[in-house]
């Protein structure tokens, strides 16, 4: 089968381990052909280090023959323009997550990809990772029977201790529910299916941020977005669940997400991941059984102290993405999901602001296993 080419936009903190897996343990799948940033110096870098081309505009890349897929690492409010410029120009398009920063934007790249017969991938790519999808096959084979309920908790203090620019975080398409929100409603939607209605509560917890990270140290941020964010969620399953996502908390003893079923309970791995420690208490044990992981990494390193190959898969949703296209079959990251986690964190939002319950307007297959 023949290598689909990847170009990648935006050279930030993210594109690093994109660049690394993409070149190393998934090369035999795909191959990276150029890459462009807006700060030329940070692609001629990168093009230097990983041996591929260095393009010098957006437009140059799209119009690129070399190129099948474009992988779009730039910051949530020009995803789509980025994305748009890809599809119009008849590639395949893979964005970061969040798909887009608007509902209205995502739906219309996803219409605009349909009509060119290309497709939409999005991140995040963490739950075909092995301990999600050990998960999603123990769910599947009825280990804690009928799913009722579950529970999802991402909290923390926010990034402005330790990313290097992290204003953004701060501002329109930020915050903690549309940064890590997508990690976990990916993981939950792949368990339990999508989501009919949302409700939910927003706050801002402090109207500045001061940074205390180099290089920024001492400037000061103006937060625009709600920074604590509750919400739950009706399943069209009929489960429900909670997710809370924070900038607010120093520290919490919560757990990452949990899955409720009527024979029993499933402690899911940090989503923000693609390893960690599966856990299931059935109804009539006394203890917690932890269960071993049923997918090995790519390559499945002899050294399992390789963090490396046996943590961080990053580039594994646009190589299955590609490999699908190819094949012929849908790709698991798909646009359709991206737009539905997007759709429902926008509802979280409304529902806060109104009052009342939102109806979740888009929809998504459950992704197939990869297991």
């Amino acid at each position: 089968m023949e290598k689909l080419r990847i170009g990648i936009v935006g050279i930030g903190k993210i594109s690093g381990i994109y660049l690394k897996n993409l070149t190393g343990m998934f090369s035999q799948r795909v191959a990276v052909s150029a890459v462009t940033d807006i700060v030329p110096e940070r692609a001629a870098q990168a093009a230097a280090e990983y041996h591929v081309r260095h393009l010098k505009t957006v437009d140059e890349m799209t119009g690129d023959p070399d190129i099948d897929i474009i992988l779009n690492l730039t910051q949530p409010q020009i995803h789509h323009e980025v994305a748009m410029k890809a599809v119009n120009g008849g590639k395949h398009v893979y964005n970061e997550k969040p798909l887009c920063a608007a509902r209205e934007e995502a739906a219309g790249l996803l219409r605009r990809a349909a009509e060119k017969k290309v497709r939409v991938g999005g991140a995040p790519d963490t739950f075909l990772g092995a301990g999600i999808q050990t998960c999603r096959k123990l769910i599947d084979q009825g280990w804690i029977g009928r799913p009722v309920a579950a529970g999802a908790f991402m909290l923390c203090h926010g990034h402005e201790h330790w990313h290097p620019a992290p204003e953004f975080y701060y501002k329109q398409g930020g915050g903690p529910l549309f940064d890590m929100g997508p990690y976990y409603l990916t993981a939950l939607i792949n368990l339990l299916g999508p989501v009919a209605r949302v409700s939910g509560s927003a706050q801002k917890g402090q109207a500045e941020r001061i940074i205390t990270s180099e290089p920024l140290n001492g400037a000061v941020i103006k937060v625009d977005v709600p920074t604590h964010i509750a919400g739950v969620l009706d399943f069209a399953s009929g489960a429900v669940g909670t997710i809370i996502t924070s900038f607010d908390v120093w520290s919490s003893s919560m757990p990452f997400i949990e899955i409720y079923g009527t024979e029993g309970t499933m402690q899911v791995p940090d989503p923000n991941y693609f390893r960690g420690e599966v856990r299931i208490r059935r109804f009539r044990e006394e203890n917690w059984s932890l269960i071993p992981l049923m997918l090995p990494g790519p390559d499945d390193p002899a050294d399992k102290d390789d963090w490396q190959k046996l943590n961080n898969w990053r580039g594994i949703g646009i190589t299955d993405m590609a490999e699908a296209i190819a094949e012929g079959r849908p790709h698991r990251a798909s646009g359709e999901l991206a737009c539905h986690v997007l759709d429902i964190m926008h509802g979280i939002h409304d529902a806060s602001a109104s009052g009342s319950y939102y109806e979740v307007k888009t929809g998504c297959s459950r992704p197939d296993p990869a297991l």
